[in-house]
């Protein structure tokens, strides 16, 4: 469980489109179709990470709550599955109907390209676009790691979050998401 910052994509980027595979539906889907009104987060999540496990409730909560006021949660998963099956899209369907499928898709990003076009490099690995899909927020969720007994909050996904919908500028002091790295492809 090597800890990996994320790459923290230029604040004011505008969200790479995509077209990818919904694992609990079989659906593609492109970001267009799944942003939300006022704002959308984007999770590079996979099944098995524990620094994803350990923040999952927080995760589930601000999807569902923050869903009702017009922010859509987007997951990806890139991991390479040859090497990983636990994250093998069976796997990632069967995931959320343990956690009764708090975001507005799963998606599988099979090639990497999506990962690699938004410089995914951990997960968790958390972006947040406006209306607009410009990044106004990347980083971590909040402090907890699985080592340092932090609780787990939401904090700093939560404060960003307000502030955009409440039309104030989120604060561009914007700290590294930690987690396993995406389990990239070889060759």
């Amino acid at each position: 469980m090597a800890a990996t910052p994320s790459n923290m994509m230029p604040l004011g980027a505008i969200a790479p489109d995509f077209n990818l595979p919904d694992t609990v539906t079989g659906r593609n889907f492109s970001l267009q179709e799944l942003k939300g009104e006022k704002g959308t987060v984007i999770l590079f999540i996979c099944n098995h990470c524990p620094y994803v496990l350990h923040v999952k409730e927080q995760l589930i909560g601000i999807s569902r709550e923050y869903a009702a006021l017009g922010i859509n949660t987007i997951a990806i998963s890139a991991n390479d599955i040859e090497n990983y099956p636990q994250d093998a899209p069976d796997r990632m369907r069967q995931l959320m109907q343990e956690w009764d499928n708090p975001f507005v898709a799963y998606l599988y990003d099979e090639s990497q390209e999506v990962a690699k076009a938004y410089q995914a490099a951990c997960t968790p690995d958390i972006y947040v676009f406006d209306a607009n899909l410009a990044c106004v927020y990347r980083g971590r969720l909040d402090a907890a790691t699985p080592k340092n007994n932090e609780p787990s909050t939401g904090r700093d996904l939560r404060n960003a979050l307000d502030n955009l919908l409440a039309g104030r500028p989120v604060s561009d002091q914007q700290y590294p998401s930690i987690g396993c790295n995406i389990k990239w492809k070889q060759g």
